[in-house]
């Protein structure tokens, strides 16, 4: 199969696998009519394992599909900016340090820290301006801390198992 066939089925598997992880495990939080998800796990992997461009596109479209599937179509837009900047983030930062050694457990741990960050911002930035919550959006900031730092642990510790026991080629 060519390189880049592989890729693509490899990016439409992780969106679907984001958007079901974004579905599936959802913790409604209190005030804000949202809820919190695993999904950016798969975000992280999602760049981690495919690099860009099919990282950022497997990101941006499986949360945003989520989003619609679930009755939060007003979000699709903004969710697939945000998760595909995050993926495309996460993914520079693990290709640049590739490019002088392996990254290791610290480089993944920034690349994740960076990546829920721009989720954090982003949707703050999305909800106060263009869904004109104004400082309203604020609100929803603790519960997007608590969804990045529960994801970032969890695809920091699946990603050190994942490079093991699979063949990574297959995703680039």
């Amino acid at each position: 199969m060519e390189k880049s066939t592989k890729a693509v089925v490899a990016a439409s598997m992780m969106a679907a696998m984001t958007c079901i992880a974004t579905m599936i495990i959802k913790v409604p939080t209190p005030g804000t009519n949202g809820y919190v998800n695993v999904g950016d796990c798969v975000v992280l992997l999602s760049a981690w394992l495919l690099g860009n461009p099919y990282g950022a596109l497997a990101a941006g479209i499986g949360s945003a599909l989520a989003d619609i599937l679930s009755g939060y179509a007003v979000y699709a837009p903004g969710t697939a900016v945000i998760k595909a900047l995050m993926a495309l983030t996460g993914a520079l930062i693990i290709s640049r340090a590739s490019r002088t050694h392996t990254p290791g457990v610290l480089t993944y741990i920034l690349s994740s820290i960076v990546a829920e960050a721009i989720m954090v911002f982003g949707y703050l930035l999305y909800e106060s301006t263009l869904l004109g919550y104004g400082s309203a959006a604020i609100a929803s900031v603790p519960a997007n801390l608590i969804q990045g730092i529960v994801c970032a642990m969890l695809a920091n510790a699946l990603i050190h198992v994942l490079i093991r026991v699979i063949d990574t080629d297959i995703f680039r």
